[in-house]
């Protein structure tokens, strides 16, 4: 949104967060309001990458509640797979989420539409905190409804929508800077805004910190073994094994910008637009290769942080440049945030008190999500990660809403070299025997096609790892192979008695990326069943 003709004229000039500074030393205060200083402050971040940023974390909710829906029933009803209970009993005895107040279809899709709702007003960016910290707890409230869908990507968005909420997200394109009454800030440094670009670096970091460990990552030969999985690749993923010493250079490349990664943070001007771009480019690729869910979006929303004034400075004189006065449309956007109401809810002193905890939040955040962590990593590990000691204190509380640093080991420290697809064998009442994962006469042959395709979303892989894994006392292939044994008959016509999930892994080789003939296999158990009052027994693949 554009700003109001009634502020004051924006000077350009680079400011530091006002709220968080006023509570510094005086000697600092002066220092840092020197725009020569805080031009180069190294965690400065624009404005404009604030609003693009928030427009972005408002986009990836929305995308995330499409493909959520598409497994609505399944993933997220008492009728599905992961009922309340088995959610509550895989998750963290403090874990918060407003799901579990409720077992009611229609009031979990009503919730579903309220998390909608409120990206709406981040998009708009209107009272903007307080959407980002509704934002912040739908989110969480989700994934904790159904933990076993989740990646790396939900670990990196709700971080990044954590910290957001100490970051004025709204100062620029919004609703909220229509009504107010002074010219927008044009970048901010403050805690805050260090903290969320050294939580980027900080993944990317430790990512290639543990892939170090591996001689694959180090000589190149992990990037073409990744590209030959096909239950993982897709899009171009195919086309590019054909170029394996290509994925070889591009995979040391990508290794070592994850070791050189607080460079993002370090260098200004050109050389950082560079590496940017490269980070950038290495996602894109990911995004068009790889099916590892919204974990390239949920990056590239975080990079553009890094977008430094001049750049946007830039763009806004080209876009000037085509026109001397603002569109109609923009002029309409104008007179309708400006038509929306705005009730000054808190007074100044409450203002003030409320800013004030917010600093003393970020600080406490600050130590307990990246300071711990990165010492753990460190020579003083030893006194961290004692049983009872800081780190474990902080973990127990950011467990609350899944906010605890993983470790981040994506295709780390040793990348996966074998591929994977699902047999689940099944007996009807009549004695046939079936694959019920692909729906087909029983045989551990691999099925048709890509083996990506065997899901039909890319948080069905999530789960079905965990269906693997089998989570306590096999409660989560259990509760599968329950669900089959009532649906089936519906869906089919024909009741089943008994049903044995198994997997089979393909050995991946740089001789067999793309010769799946070629690669040794072996059939591995997962769980036998017996529907109903029968007993399970196992039923061999060679049978079919």
């Amino acid at each position: 949104m554009a700003q109001s003709p009634d502020r004051e004229p924006d000077s350009g000039a680079t400011t530091i967060d006002e709220a968080g500074a006023s509570r510094w030393p005086q000697w600092l205060r002066r220092s840092i309001r020197n725009p020569t200083y805080v031009d180069r402050a190294a965690v400065a971040i624009d404005t404009r990458s604030l609003a693009a940023f928030r427009i972005g974390l408002a986009c990836l909710i929305f995308g995330d509640l499409i493909a959520r829906s598409r497994n609505f029933h399944f993933f997220y009803t008492e009728d599905g797979v992961v009922p309340q209970s088995m959610a509550e009993s895989m998750t963290a005895d403090n874990a918060f989420s407003v799901f579990f107040y409720t077992t009611d279809t229609t009031a979990i899709a009503g919730l579903f539409v309220l998390q909608a709702i409120v990206a709406g007003l981040l998009l708009v960016g209107y009272r903007t905190r307080l959407s980002t910290i509704l934002a912040f707890v739908l989110v969480v409230s989700l994934d904790h409804h159904n933990p076993l869908v989740l990646s790396y990507a939900d670990t990196l968005f709700r971080l990044l929508l954590f910290w957001a909420i100490f970051l004025p997200l709204g100062d620029r394109w919004s609703i909220d800077a229509a009504h107010a009454r002074r010219s927008p800030r044009t970048a901010v440094a403050s805690l805050a805004s260090a903290a969320i670009l050294i939580q980027i670096v900080y993944m990317y970091f430790v990512n290639g910190y543990h892939k170090r460990e591996s001689d694959l990552w180090t000589s190149g030969e992990a990037t073409p073994l990744i590209m030959g999985l096909d239950n993982t690749t897709f899009l171009f993923g195919e086309f590019t094994r054909n170029f394996p010493t290509l994925l070889q250079y591009g995979g040391l490349g990508w290794y070592y910008m994850l070791l050189f990664s607080p460079l993002l943070i370090l260098l200004r001007g050109k050389a950082r637009l560079a590496l940017l771009l490269a980070f950038v480019g290495g996602h894109a690729s990911f995004a068009l290769t790889v099916r590892i869910g919204a974990f390239p979006y949920v990056a590239l929303t975080g990079l553009v942080l890094f977008v430094q004034t001049p750049i946007w400075d830039r763009a806004t004189r080209a876009i000037a440049s085509r026109s001397a006065r603002p569109a109609p449309a923009t002029r309409s956007l104008q007179q309708f945030a400006r038509a929306i109401p705005n009730p000054r809810l808190l007074g100044g002193y409450v203002e003030r008190t409320r800013s004030g905890l917010l600093t003393i939040a970020v600080a406490i955040a600050v130590v307990s999500l990246l300071v711990l962590p990165a010492l753990s990593l460190a020579p003083v590990a030893g006194f961290v990660d004692d049983e009872g000691g800081p780190k474990e204190r902080a973990d127990e509380h950011a467990t609350t809403f899944r906010i605890a640093q993983p470790d981040w080991s994506v295709f780390a420290p040793h990348p996966r070299t074998v591929d994977r697809y699902y047999v689940f064998a099944a007996e009807t009442e009549t004695g046939d025997r079936i694959d019920v994962y692909h729906d087909r006469p029983l045989t551990a042959d691999r099925p048709e096609g890509s083996l990506q395709a065997q899901f039909g979303t890319y948080r069905e892989r999530f789960y079905m790892n965990s269906v693997r894994r089998g989570g306590p006392n096999d409660v989560v292939p259990e509760t599968l192979a329950e669900h089959l044994c009532e649906t089936w008959e519906g869906d089919q016509g024909e009741s089943l008695t008994h049903v044995n999930m198994y997997y089979v892994v393909e050995q991946v080789t740089l001789e067999t990326l793309d010769d799946h003939d070629e690669r040794a296999s072996e059939v591995r158990s997962i769980y036998a069943h017996g529907c109903g009052d029968n007993e399970p027994t196992q039923i061999s693949l060679e049978d079919g």
